[in-house]
């Protein structure tokens, strides 16, 4: 069976400052002297794990013994794990195929070219955690300075645009309707005599309706108790995350009794933790449910196992 070089391109997303796939592919076919070879590609994907179906199929030519080279314009075209490396060099050797980088003339054939290999897929592990680390901060960063994040609107709110520090963004604004009936519905809660089906049942039979067009139920109900971006968060509502172990960014002095709470990450499981606030980060955000009946609700709901069961949360309270 003749065997031919296998040339392999990949490009994550288009750019100007990035070469496309057709100007790495010309610089493969240099390597081949102009010997047979086979193209394999992927378009639109990242370089942090091997589910793509052009290496996929590169990988199942080489098993069927069609290919003696791998030739890629550069080492992290191919892979950017330290351990799908590990793999596939281990695959190569197997089926003695040779690895060749065209701008970086690596030789697999020799120990010190293995060696080089390595290091070089270490900085190139290393090069994708600190961008990954340096997109997280900035998230968090932008979280923490009032940005909108994104995701779900919580009932009760709406966006406006904004500026902050000179920066164009969004941020949460009151809708009159949708939070009238949340100050009802934590009223009634706050009352150790309703229930949530209580509630639901009074909801009904005055007709008052959910503005979004849901309908009212006790899980839904149970979630916006729980979530802190209605309170009107004073040093009572500081001292409470304080006690549940949460991370608190702003000092206690912000908490004013004017702004809320925004739960930036962790998620609520589905067990009996699923009420748990350790580690979790509090920012402040804008509200318009005193701090003495969200506390009243929230404590409740964390005494009450039988009422947060009732629920099953999304990945933070503000996806409300």
């Amino acid at each position: 069976m003749p065997m031919y070089d296998a040339l392999y391109a990949r490009q994550s997303i288009e750019k100007k400052d990035s070469i496309s796939v057709e100007s790495q592919l010309a610089y493969c076919r240099y390597e081949t002297h102009g010997e047979t070879c086979m193209e394999y590609t992927d378009r639109g994907f990242s370089g942090k794990d091997t589910n793509r179906p052009g290496f996929e199929n590169m990988m199942n030519d080489i098993r069927a013994g069609k290919i003696k080279r791998v030739i890629v314009y550069k080492l992290d075209r191919i892979s950017r794990s330290i351990l799908d490396f590990a793999n596939m060099m281990e695959i190569f050797q197997k089926y003695h195929v040779e690895f060749v980088s065209s701008t970086e003339k690596f030789d697999t054939s020799t120990p010190i070219g293995r060696a080089m290999l390595n290091i070089c897929i270490v900085f190139a592990q290393l090069e994708r955690e600190t961008i990954q680390k340096r997109v997280t901060d900035a998230y968090y960063a932008r979280c923490k300075r009032g940005f909108y994040m994104g995701g779900r609107i919580p009932y009760g709110y709406r966006l406006t645009n904004t500026v902050i520090d000179n920066i164009r963004t969004s941020m949460y604004e009151e809708v009159p309707e949708e939070s009238e009936q949340l100050k009802l519905i934590y009223s009634m809660y706050a009352d150790t005599d309703n229930s949530l089906g209580d509630i639901v049942r009074y909801l009904n039979e005055h007709q008052i309706k959910n503005l979004r067009g849901a309908n009212w139920n006790t899980a839904r109900i149970s979630e916006m108790l729980r979530n802190p971006v209605y309170v009107q968060a004073d040093i009572d509502v500081y001292q409470f995350f304080q006690s549940q172990g949460a991370n608190i960014y702003n000092p206690a002095s912000d908490f004013t009794g004017y702004n809320a709470c925004y739960l930036y990450k962790g998620t609520v499981s589905t067990s009996r933790k699923q009420s748990d606030l350790s580690d979790k980060e509090i920012v402040l955000a804008k509200g318009f449910i005193s701090s003495k009946t969200w506390l009243a609700c929230r404590i409740r709901c964390l005494n009450n196992r039988q009422s947060t069961k009732t629920c099953k949360p999304k990945n933070s309270w503000l996806g409300s």
